[in-house]
């Protein structure tokens, strides 16, 4: 298993130079496109529409890929965009059976090699599997079916040679929920600083492993279901959007374990916290933001690309819209988006394009705020003092708390008083957690539903 090696100093502490198209570290593909040298490039997220993969439908599924990856980078190259990644975010029933998911894999490289062959596209595939383990209650994170075909699919994958891998890790996602229903930011901390980063390190020394002596590189692992399911129940009012902005925050100790085992590759574009893993490791990011939209609302559409390097849609289904089907209208407003960036790049007004992004939806909500790339700079700074995954989760989210008290009080961003109440809260909640992992786990014991985990999936035997 790959060896850990804790960051504990930032590769960007100037807040200006954390900006769009630009990474310390750049990733090149085998194929040499190079992320975070100097341009943004789109990357297409597509699904299927609702239906049941099995033996008799699995034919049509692949029909319907081909189509969509066929269709998407046909409009690439009408519109002469030489460079494009295409991520394929697995639907479950394709790690549940791990043939299912082989065949769509290989597919879709061949798709790639061959639009690069014909029309000169250079191609990537992020792959991007189901972490399915949480589909057994209590979740068995280190062994069981569930985990053994995940494995399996990753470790076949692998050998197709997809440029990189990511995932969404449920890791202590089981105790977040509830956590997250009920506002409830200890359980949110434990949740994540415990469980989560555990899980992480587990989860990222396998992948590694698998890794190693192939051409799959590792990406991020993106907290979607952590912070992006707080982010749409604060957009539809059901959370504290300070909240929301707090859980985002908390997440960046989780996202940062991917890259402490070895990721070198873009981190996860619904992660959001793209800005504070370039900011600490280096490394290229993607991010979705107003393109997200077909999956879900938000209320930071433009901050996010202001540090893209990638610049996703998300995900978006094979359905039809007026123009055209779903996945070829994605690949053009990306295309364009990213050429916006690009030729105010060339024009010599990066940072003036960075800033309007910025101002369009920091001062608007708390959410928005807490990308700001001084506040990223401000709080990874703080993050990276501690070597202990716990303790960086805790102050992530008390010095996000202090930050937005600061910036609510002088009028920075906007926050509505019922919202900003519970800034008090979480200062008071956070400050009687104790310092110590364990200590903290005995206070949590009679808080947390017998059956709920399985304490030693996450080292709490």
């Amino acid at each position: 298993m790959s060896k850990r090696t804790r960051y504990t100093s930032m590769a960007i502490t100037n807040p200006d130079e954390l900006t769009y198209g630009i990474a310390p570290k750049p990733f090149t593909t085998p194929n040499g496109i190079v992320i975070g040298g100097g341009e943004v490039y789109p990357e297409l997220n597509f699904t299927l529409p609702p239906m049941k993969v099995n033996d008799d439908t699995i034919g049509k599924a692949n029909k319907i890929y081909k189509d969509m990856i066929d269709g998407a980078l046909k409009r690439a190259a009408d519109l002469k965009q030489d460079k494009v990644v295409v991520e394929f975010e697995t639907v479950p029933d394709f790690t549940l059976n791990p043939r299912y998911g082989l065949e769509t894999t290989k597919l879709l490289l061949d798709a790639e090699r061959e639009a690069e062959a014909k029309c000169g596209i250079k191609c990537a595939l992020r792959f991007t599997p189901n972490d399915t383990r949480e589909m057994s209650r209590p979740p068995r994170m280190r062994d069981g079916k569930y985990y053994d075909d995940m494995m399996y699919f990753f470790e076949e994958a692998a050998k197709l040679g997809p440029d990189w891998i990511s995932i969404e890790s449920t890791g202590g996602k089981e105790l977040n929920d509830e956590g997250l229903v009920n506002a409830d930011i200890r359980r949110v901390i434990f949740a994540l600083g415990v469980c989560s980063c555990t899980d992480m390190e587990f989860l990222w020394g396998k992948i590694s492993d698998i890794c190693d002596g192939t051409k799959m590189a590792m990406g991020g692992d993106s907290s979607c279901g952590f912070a992006n399911t707080a982010m749409v129940l604060a957009e539809k009012g059901f959370i504290p959007r300070t909240f929301a902005a707090v859980v985002r925050a908390a997440t960046v100790p989780r996202a940062l374990v991917a890259y402490e085992m070895g990721a070198v590759a873009p981190s996860k574009d619904c992660e959001y916290v793209g800005p504070y893993i370039k900011a600490i490791t280096g490394a290229p990011v993607a991010m979705e933001g107003r393109m997200a939209s077909g999956a879900h609302l938000s209320p930071i559409g433009n901050i996010a690309i202001a540090s893209a390097d990638l610049w996703s849609n998300e995900s978006i289904q094979q359905v039809r819209l007026l123009s055209d089907m779903a996945p070829i209208v994605g690949m053009e407003q990306l295309i364009f988006d990213c050429r916006m960036l690009n030729t105010a790049s060339r024009m010599g007004q990066r940072g003036t394009m960075r800033d309007i992004m910025i101002e369009s939806d920091a001062p608007l909500d708390v959410q928005g705020y807490v990308l700001k790339p001084e506040v990223v700079t401000q709080l990874s700074q703080e993050i990276i003092k501690y070597d202990d995954d716990f303790m960086r989760t805790k102050v992530a989210a008390e010095k996000t708390v202090e930050l937005l008290l600061e910036a609510v009080d002088t009028g920075k961003v906007e926050c509505e008083d019922r919202d900003a109440a519970w800034l008090d809260m979480m200062a008071d909640a956070i400050d009687e957690i104790p310092d110590d992992k364990m200590e903290f786990y005995e206070e949590m014991k009679d808080e947390i539903e017998d059956g709920a985990f399985i304490p030693s999936c996450y080292g709490l035997e």
